[in-house]
């Protein structure tokens, strides 16, 4: 059988095989320590793991269901670095495995869950026997992933349950009693366990060391203590992998002398690179072309070259280049522009509004949406309060506002005292339909702070009128982007008011890890007040979800 790490090496090095420099320096390491006195290889056991991965695994999703992988090269050559060397006991003979860390950093749809399943289920099966597995992440869905696949390759190993046992906590093997559990963030009591092996998912997300530390701890009166660690960059910043990263960086560059830690990370050295070269793509898509496509890849940068937020998680995702959580949402001038109209020109349209509500230090709006079927043009109107308090008690000045000039403007209503009289959006929507005529049809709004609102929207237009838009990404990524691209357009006439102005320029975008978004203030800071950015896009989300029916309304 061949070196699998040698000629991974020599064809890395020799440019055959494109990868980024970071990789190649681990490499150049492994190639230098197998010649040093410090270390023994020999890859027999990491031989007979990948024979028997590609013997006795069967995968369990399509197109490759119930086939036995055929692990890439650079598969074997991972495995192979970690399974092949050992320490020197005190009489130079071989003691325990160097490693007792491992990264592997990898875009999305490389196969990294996939090969961690297979290790999973190799240790189950063919381990010494007594052995404490864990699958751990951030995320319980996520711990379950490797968790799940290793008892699913187990059930498709044999097919009368004999030598493996599942239940809903532990894989088990009979014979040797080696069991894989999971744990997450979530998991009560994770201090007390006595694992050998471990495989944590996804640490992009992890903000804190907490589940990191409960299982390495637990691994702190084993000889041969092993932690695969298995990720894509993340949004986070500051968090676990950041850290992980910081360490082994610093290992890479030659600033420390840590020896234990075996870091494969398929990353560009460039973002230019990822434009203007297709070939550089196999640096953080190792599996590109055999169960990654390139089509794929394709088709997000072309997406991503019009959509800040795809651009922000593909850059993430499919390439390994680490982005801040937050960035900002819109420039000036794809929001200032000219655009006026008179209220006049609305009398006797159909309306859909959206509602973001407060009590006492936020503002409340209403944003109310108009569009009519022969028009491109849509017409918002949009309404403010805020508490009494707030001129005299408030930061929000120094962030630019200009409460006491909106006032006057008839853009803002102050309300007396500390709170908000949250039924006076509701008597404003119907002062609309009284002087111009104009009908509300549906409003959309969060359950937050809404049971005054809601009572008095019930008495003036009934409960029909009403529609709970929670305010999540799930439910407000795409109304988002849709209000982005109009604006852009300019194809949203809101009258040019001051306050929409100053909300939207405090306004950043959050992109979660499956790419969507979510509107928050500017570096977090709570005097950058967003609420009428926020209305507009609850009013967005409420036109996307009655398109239909809305414009019917005009037939």
């Amino acid at each position: 059988m061949s070196d699998y790490l040698a000629e991974y090496t020599e064809k890395v090095l020799s440019g055959e095989i494109i990868t980024g420099i970071e990789l190649k320096r681990m490499l150049r390491r492994l190639k230098k320590d197998r010649e040093s006195d410090k270390y023994i290889f020999d890859d027999s056991m990491a031989k007979m793991r990948i024979a028997f991965m590609e013997t006795f695994c069967r995968q369990g999703k399509k197109p490759f269901y119930n086939i036995p992988p055929k692990l890439l090269l650079w598969q074997k050559a991972f495995f192979t670095a970690l399974y092949s060397f050992y320490r020197k006991d005190e009489n130079g003979n071989k003691s325990v495995l160097r490693f007792q860390k491992a990264m592997l950093l990898i875009a999305r749809k490389n196969g990294k869950s996939a090969i961690a399943s297979f290790d999973g289920f190799t240790e189950l099966a063919i381990g010494s026997g007594g052995e404490v597995i864990c699958c751990g992440s951030n995320d319980d869905k996520q711990a379950k992933l490797i968790w799940g696949e290793i008892g699913g390759i187990a059930q498709r190993f044999e097919k009368k349950p004999r030598r493996f046992h599942k239940n809903l906590s532990i894989v088990k093997n009979n014979f040797n009693e080696n069991e894989c559990f999971r744990m997450s963030s979530r998991t009560r009591d994770k201090d007390g366990r006595q694992i050998d092996k471990a495989y944590i998912d996804e640490v992009h997300n992890a903000k804190d060391n907490e589940l990191y530390m409960a299982i390495w701890q637990s691994m702190s009166t084993k000889d041969d203590p092993l932690m695969i660690i298995t990720t894509t960059e993340g949004f986070v910043n500051g968090g676990l992998l950041d850290n992980e990263l910081k360490e082994i960086r610093a290992m890479l560059n030659g600033e420390t002398e840590v020896d234990d830690y075996l870091a494969f990370l398929y990353t560009q050295d460039s973002e230019n690179e990822i434009w203007q070269d297709e070939n550089s793509w196999y640096k953080s898509n190792p599996s590109l072309d055999v169960i990654k496509k390139k089509s794929f890849l394709r088709s997000n940068l072309d997406k991503a070259k019009r959509d800040k937020a795809t651009r922000f998680h593909v850059l993430c995702k499919d390439f390994n280049i680490h982005q801040n959580n937050a960035l900002a949402w819109l420039s000036p001038e794809d929001y200032d522009y000219k655009a006026t109209y008179d209220l006049e020109q609305l009398r006797g349209a159909y309306a859909i509004s959206g509602v973001d509500l407060s009590a006492t230090t936020d503002m409340t709006c209403c944003s109310v949406y108009i569009r009519k079927p022969e028009e491109k043009t849509v017409y918002i109107i949009q309404k403010y309060w805020i508490p009494e308090r707030k001129l005299q008690d408030s930061d929000d000045k120094q962030s630019g506002a200009k409460y006491e000039e909106w006032a006057l403007e008839g853009l803002l209503e102050i309300c007396e005292g500390n709170e908000i009289a949250v039924d006076r959006v509701a008597d404003w929507l119907y002062s609309l339909y009284e002087n111009y005529g104009i009908q509300l049809y549906k409003c959309g709004y969060d359950v937050r702070l809404s049971k005054v609102f809601v009572n008095r929207m019930k008495e003036l237009f009934g409960s029909e009128a009403l529609e709970v838009i929670p305010q999540s990404p799930k439910y407000l990524s795409e109304p988002m982007k849709l209000l982005e691209a109009d604006l852009k357009s300019q194809v949203v006439n809101y009258n040019e008011n001051d306050i929409l102005k100053w909300c939207l320029s405090n306004t950043q975008v959050k992109v979660n890890d499956f790419g969507q978004i979510m509107a928050i203030k500017i570096k977090e800071q709570p005097s950058r007040r967003i609420d009428g950015a926020v209305s507009l896009i609850i009013a967005y989300a409420t036109y996307r979800m009655y398109r239909t029916e809305y414009l019917d309304l005009y037939s």
